[in-house]
């Protein structure tokens, strides 16, 4: 049987339901219409700027590292462009694979691979890191070439550092170097306005003023907005904002100066500082051995690495800074400076040297073990009497000791303008309380300050100190914190701004005590232990030899260079102050292992007064004898300092050079008429036996 629709029902359920799809699309396009108006309309602003921002990078220009110049304007540190073969581990799949297929078209040597696989490990992987550093043109071009085919490799222009003179004053000029993680931590507390000037820098000071001095060297970093296409390249630079360079760095130090004192030390193995003592100026400032501060510059191969950190002559050590040593008989003219202020000795005391001093069971013997006889101050000076010092030790106590050396910087730190300064060890009663843990240890015994007076026992210091002490002393008391750096100047305004020559709280010394102690340590250069170095020096000069032990004898045990090891020989030291009137220069040096203080140290400071005061360079076979330790007074036909170039000295260092006298040296100048490897210096864990501080 046929059933008969209801066409008038179906029509009405087909208007229903179109209805309903209508009223669903017209739903649907409200929507998108709402959207639209929503995202067009209410976020329209924020989503423009989001596209603006991936249409356009806003990428930092990091600025010139500043100058490093010396006193003269010789330049130390500068920079120079190059290109970077560089790779971003987080776009390479397979890293090993890629360094692989690169070594054909660019050198990639295993020392290459080896430091960029350190960098993998010391940095984040979406960082770029350089595979190979100061590429050719040619390579760079056949890199660009194919470049295709190496997603996440590519060539970035970077600035690097230059240190024209090679090892010359690596010490005080430290380097730069990538930023390591520990330093990046560290930068999460500077305030935000240095980290945001510190996007896109890679590399920072590590030692030296490089580091001190990194705010003033950095300078303010740039930007660039550039235009990149939806792959990331970039397509036109629309604006930017130059960067600022860093300022420059003027050094007090004269590097000439600086260059003979490293030559004159040959391959030995020791320091050498000297200061102006009218304002604290740091003259030349010498650790040796040194090392190469280019080698770190874009990272440092593992071998050249290894070489410097495993040598026994630790090059890396900074003597001048950090070496500390027994000052010997340096000691003496300050032990006798403070019993002239506490009243413990007179001038005009008296006493008896019989070449050895008693002191309980234990006998201090003298240099030789000969005798002096009766000593006054200015006898015990000049002839270095150990009997006067070691009874004036016993005499005065090592507490009273330590009040009075510890201002003249003993024992403490100078606050010279560089970073990670040694402190030296002035003991004291209270000292070795804190040191030992158990009772019996920490219990002072008077036999311990014997030694002291000679400057031995427990006493070691810096050169750093004893130059600034001598400093003060020649200059009456007054005291100025050593400095490295004279002036800074502002590379956009030119401006110079002074560092060094503040003065500081000057010491309460009466001057008759000090023209004493000066007529003392002159007398030293005329009837006394550097009488030959100084022989026909046609100023006047005050100075004081010491021999410091590098490890201790028995106490019935006499001392004989010849039966030890060429590292366990007693060490030459020298203080001198040049001229007498108005001192300009005053200096500490030691040479480690070269025996008594006349034979190798004092011939380097009677060199560096002709240099300071004379303008005068050794020549060729005084160089030689004094590198060997075998010089006394200057030998030959001494040459025109200025007439001297610079050893290693590139041609844009030079160019400021030539010319150029030792600065000051006029108005310095006052004339009066007529090895095997060893060991680097360390703290001695023991009081030795003393004998012969001379």
């Amino acid at each position: 049987m046929t059933e008969i629709k209801n066409l008038e029902q179906e029509m009405s359920r087909f208007r229903g339901r179109l209805a309903a799809a209508a009223a669903l699309v017209l739903v649907g396009f409200g929507l998108i219409g709402a959207r639209m108006v929503y995202l067009q309309v209410y976020r329209h602003e924020e989503l423009a700027t989001r596209a603006e921002a991936n249409r356009i990078a806003v990428l930092p220009v990091v600025p010139n590292r500043g100058l490093i110049v010396d006193r003269n304007g010789v330049v130390l540190a500068t920079n120079y462009s190059a290109y970077t073969l560089e790779i971003t581990p987080s776009k390479v799949s397979d890293l090993e694979g890629t360094i692989d297929a690169l070594s054909q078209l660019v050198e990639i040597q295993t020392r290459d691979r080896r430091r960029f696989k350190r960098l993998v490990d010391e940095s984040k992987s979406f960082e770029s890191l350089p595979i190979r550093t100061k590429l050719t043109d040619a390579e760079v071009a056949r890199f660009m070439a194919q470049r295709f085919r190496f997603p996440g490799v590519d060539v970035r222009a970077r600035l690097f550092r230059n240190y024209p003179l090679g090892d010359t004053g690596s010490h005080f000029l430290g380097y730069i170097g990538r930023i390591n993680q520990a330093e990046k931590k560290a930068m999460e507390d500077w305030d935000e306005d240095t980290q945001a000037n510190y996007r896109g820098t890679e590399v920072i000071g590590k030692l030296g003023v490089e580091q001190s001095y990194e705010q003033e060297l950095h300078g303010q970093t740039g930007f660039e907005e550039v235009e990149t296409s939806a792959g990331g390249r970039a397509v036109r630079r629309l604006k930017s904002h130059p960067p600022t360079p860093g300022n420059t760095l003027m050094l007090s130090i004269d590097i000439k100066l600086q260059a003979m004192v490293e030559q004159m030390f040959g391959d030995r193995r020791g320091t050498l500082v000297a200061i102006d003592p009218r304002n604290g100026e740091v003259l030349a400032f010498v650790s040796k051995p040194t090392f190469d501060p280019n080698l770190f510059v874009d990272g440092i191969d593992y071998e050249s690495w290894k070489e410097l950190n495993e040598s026994i002559d630790k090059p890396l050590l900074n003597r001048a800074l950090r070496g500390t040593y027994p000052p010997g008989s340096t000691f003496k003219p300050f032990m006798a400076l403070a019993a002239l202020n506490t009243g413990k000795r007179s001038a005009s005391t008296v006493i008896q040297d019989n070449g050895s001093f008693v002191f309980g069971n234990h006998t201090f013997r003298s240099h030789g073990d000969k005798g002096l006889g009766p000593v006054d101050m200015y006898r015990s000076i000049v002839k270095s009497s150990n009997v006067y010092y070691y009874s004036l030790a016993n005499e005065m106590g090592v507490d009273l000791m330590h009040e009075q050396l510890s201002p003249m910087g003993f024992g403490r730190r100078t606050g010279i303008d560089l970073e990670n300064e040694g402190t030296g060890l002035l003991p004291s009663t209270a000292w070795k309380k804190r040191a030992y843990k158990r009772p019996e240890q920490q219990k002072w015994y008077a036999g311990e300050t014997i030694s002291l007076g000679i400057g031995q026992g427990y006493n070691n210091f810096t050169m750093l100190q004893l130059a600034s002490a001598t400093a003060t002393l020649v200059a009456g008391g007054q005291r100025y914190q050593p400095r490295l750096v004279r002036e800074i100047e502002n590379v956009v305004t030119h401006e110079k701004k002074k560092v060094s020559g503040d003065a500081l709280a000057p010491l309460p010394f009466q001057p008759e005590h000090v023209a004493l102690i000066m007529r003392a340590l002159h007398g030293v250069t005329q009837e006394g232990t550097s009488t030959g170095v100084f022989a026909g020096a046609p100023y006047k000069t005050g100075g004081k030899t010491g021999t410091a032990q590098a490890v201790g004898v028995r106490a019935n045990e006499k001392y004989n260079a010849a039966k030890l090891a060429e590292h366990q020989r007693d060490h030459s030291v020298y203080m001198a102050f040049a001229p007498m009137e108005n001192p300009s220069i005053a200096l500490a040096v030691i040479v480690e292992n070269a025996g008594w203080g006349a034979a190798a140290a004092a011939p380097m400071a009677r060199r560096v007064f002709d240099y300071a005061l004379l303008g005068l360079w050794p020549s060729d076979e005084d160089m030689a004898a004094t590198q060997q330790g075998k010089s006394v007074a200057p030998i030959g036909t001494p040459r025109h300092a200025v007439d001297v170039p610079l050893p290693g000295a590139g041609s844009g260092a030079m160019a400021t050079l030539q010319g150029t006298v030792p600065d000051g040296a006029a108005d310095r100048a006052a004339p009066s008429p007529a090895r095997p490897p060893a060991s680097a210096p360390q703290q001695l864990a023991a009081v030795p036996a003393s004998r012969s501080a001379r």
